[in-house]
């Protein structure tokens, strides 16, 4: 069984995290939602799927705090940037910083592959007339015969649907992150076309500027 990464530098990182115990309290606050008063916190253990904070309470006792890391990080590379996300996500919802805001709209190149490939390759299996005999609709026409003649039109469909969803995932973080009226709707619209290319690229943006914020204060 492969070891964890992030556990074997655990002694490093509960070093180095002893000199931020505000950010430590931060966590065991917001994301362990410990209600009571808290002294002091250090971190007792950390791997890609979570970190244990002992906190000292206000009065005196100790208590043991596990912080869910989600999604798990994939290698030891993602501990600072995931940490200070956390930390500024954190410090956002326990009011002490300011929601970054994102007042420009980014089209990711990745998303044109939606739109010049799999699109119309879907629209293609969904709508060519199965009945004609000619070269050019003979994988339509496999694709009915073998599974169906109506999968083609549901897969291109069910995609669409999945996109409305998304969208709606996209506005939420627009509202959010006060995006405006027009960058959001600029947004919605390439998400309801493009799906989730350009919903993970806004939540890229979204954590860069969470770091560059906590950078600062820092």
């Amino acid at each position: 069984m492969a070891s964890d990464p992030v556990a074997e530098k655990s002694a490093f990182l509960r070093m180095y995290m002893s000199n931020h115990p505000d950010t430590l309290v931060a966590y065991a606050k917001w994301y362990g939602q410990v209600s009571e008063p808290i002294t002091s916190a250090e971190m007792t253990a950390i791997d890609t799927k979570s970190m244990t904070l002992g906190c000292k309470m206000k009065d005196g006792k100790t208590k043991e705090v596990r912080v869910p890391i989600e999604p798990p990080m994939t290698g030891y590379d993602d501990v600072k940037p995931r940490l200070l996300e956390m930390k500024a996500i954190a410090q956002e919802g326990l009011g002490m910083i300011k929601t970054p805001k994102i007042t420009s709209f980014q089209f990711p190149l990745s998303a044109l592959q939606v739109i010049f490939i799999i699109h119309p390759v879907l629209a293609y299996f969904a709508y060519a007339p199965v009945n004609n005999p000619t070269l050019f609709v003979l994988p339509a026409r496999m694709l009915a015969t073998y599974l169906g003649p109506s999968v083609g039109y549901w897969i291109y469909w069910s995609m669409n649907v999945i996109h409305v969803f998304e969208a709606m995932y996209t506005w939420s973080l627009c509202r959010k992150h006060q995006t405006g009226f027009s960058v959001g709707i600029a947004y919605v619209s390439a998400t309801l076309i493009c799906g989730y290319h350009i919903w993970r690229d806004l939540r890229k943006r979204i954590q860069g500027a969470r770091i560059d914020s906590v950078m600062k204060i820092e």
